[in-house]
């Protein structure tokens, strides 16, 4: 079971969510003055509202919310932290409470989607929370792990099914469910679906639920862009647009700064202003996995403990690794943006972009790793001559120059040589095992051409 805790700020209308499991600040919010105990929402969902202390909406549920109860399409634009899980999510759980089951109550009725498992995992969490009293059945499904389990709490029933496209897209063609009784689908972060590819695994869903006017759509992304909205007036019922204004990061908070290193000069760089300004917790941002390991490799071969987060890190151990970074055990982590998004980590008190983001809402996500919750925070940025014609770019859309800083070569450090991240190794088998174990794993030999030529089978077949 999925836990949480609330605190909300009332005098100074901010808004926090903690979450037990990892306590990281889900959300940090203005309110507005539209209080949930006005909107026509199920008793249980104000119940469980009030008992985990939600008063008053968001922007973005604020002028959602009172579309979606009227049972209209909802496409919105928004940024994570705005409060938008909890209006898709209310907006669902009312759904479903005010019309049962029809044919097989054991099919879920509402199918949630979020292109990344630490998005999912986070979406079960706010469910758990608002499902206090509504009492309805919520599943679960990512890659990861616990492939066998997952699979036997869909079978055995629910309501509400949230996950990633393609493990629930292995589920759906096992027959595990069907999606004959959906009254209600979100797509979350709907640009990210584009982008990690996965809009082809999404189409096949959209194509198998009851027709949009039998249905409830929702669909939240951080850019309404042309396919984006392509995608919700294909498969959503004339949607209606909502969008909330990025959260423009405030200059007063953030203190950002940019360098121009050469190429060969970031390493050194980074390492002396990791010994000079000595930071709390930091998160370095680059492009790519390989200048993921090449960061970590010399921060951990210089003596700073760092955490590695990049799209191939196994769900086990990026839970893991997380925990140690939030804990403090690790001071440092090094990730891509893919890799990051969805993660919701307080107390950053540094935020390097080792690279400059090619896409500048990218920066504003980056930066705004730092200073939540009305703290302050410090943004360094490398413009090295791979990355440096994004810089323009990002200076345009923060609508200001960053101020430029500089390193003499005496200033930069020395780095000692990096340390090569661990590659799990193939399993070597054990001696002594029986010759039909031998049999069944040994490889075919290759050494010696048969005298005959032999047609190789199809690479297709399976």
């Amino acid at each position: 079971m999925y836990e949480a805790a609330i605190l909300a700020d009332h005098q100074y209308k901010t808004f926090f969510l903690i979450s037990s499991g990892n306590a990281s600040i889900y959300m940090s919010a203005h309110l507005t003055d539209t209080a949930f105990s006005t909107l026509s929402l199920h008793e249980n969902l104000q119940r469980g509202l009030a008992d985990a202390g939600f008063a008053f909406c968001t922007p973005i549920q604020a002028q959602t919310l009172p579309l979606l109860l009227l049972n209209k399409d909802v496409a919105g634009q928004a940024q994570t932290g705005t409060g938008k899980t909890i209006a898709f999510l209310l907006a669902t759980f009312q759904r479903l409470l005010s019309q049962p089951a029809q044919i097989d109550p054991q099919q879920p009725r509402a199918l949630i989607l979020a292109p990344t498992r630490e998005l999912a995992i986070q979406i079960a969490k706010d469910a758990a929370l608002l499902n206090k009293y509504a009492n309805l059945r919520i599943a679960l499904a990512h890659g990861g792990k616990d492939y066998q389990k997952q699979r036997d709490a869909i079978a055995a029933g629910c309501d509400m099914l949230i996950g990633t496209p393609g493990r629930l897209l292995d589920y759906h063609k096992q027959r595990v469910f069907d999606l004959r009784q959906i009254q209600a689908v979100v797509l979350d972060e709907a640009d990210r679906m584009f982008d990690l590819g996965f809009i082809k695994d999404v189409r096949y869903f959209l194509r198998r639920i009851p027709k949009p006017s039998k249905r409830l759509g929702m669909l939240f992304s951080a850019t309404l862009s042309y396919k984006v909205l392509e995608l919700a007036y294909e498969h959503m019922n004339n949607p209606e647009k909502v969008q909330i204004a990025p959260e423009k990061v405030a200059a007063d908070r953030i203190e950002e700064t940019v360098y121009y290193p050469a190429n060969d000069e970031k390493i050194p760089l980074l390492l002396a202003l990791i010994k000079r300004i000595n930071p709390l917790r930091s998160i370095v941002f680059v492009n790519t996995k390989h200048t993921a390991d090449l960061v970590w490799g010399f921060l951990e071969g210089n003596g700073h403990k760092a955490a590695l987060l990049s799209g191939d890190v196994p769900q086990k151990k990026r839970e893991r690794l997380l925990t140690h970074f939030q804990d403090g055990e690790f001071p440092f982590l090094v990730a891509t943006d893919v890799a990051a998004r969805g993660l919701h980590i307080p107390e950053v008190s540094h935020v390097f972009n080792y690279d400059l983001p090619q896409d500048s809402e990218d920066y504003v996500h980056r930066i705004g790793r730092t200073a939540r919750a009305g703290a302050s925070g410090t943004a360094i940025s490398f413009a090295c001559e791979e990355y440096v014609f994004s810089l323009p770019d990002i200076e345009r859309y923060i609508k200001h120059k960053i101020p430029v800083s500089s390193a003499s070569d005496e200033q930069l450090a020395t780095p000692a040589p990096a340390v090569k991240p661990e590659r799990k190794s193939a399993p070597k088998l054990k001696t002594g095992s029986s010759d039909k174990t031998r049999n069944a794993t040994r490889r075919p030999r290759s050494r010696r051409k048969p005298k005959q030529s032999v047609s190789k089978p199809d690479a297709n077949q399976s």
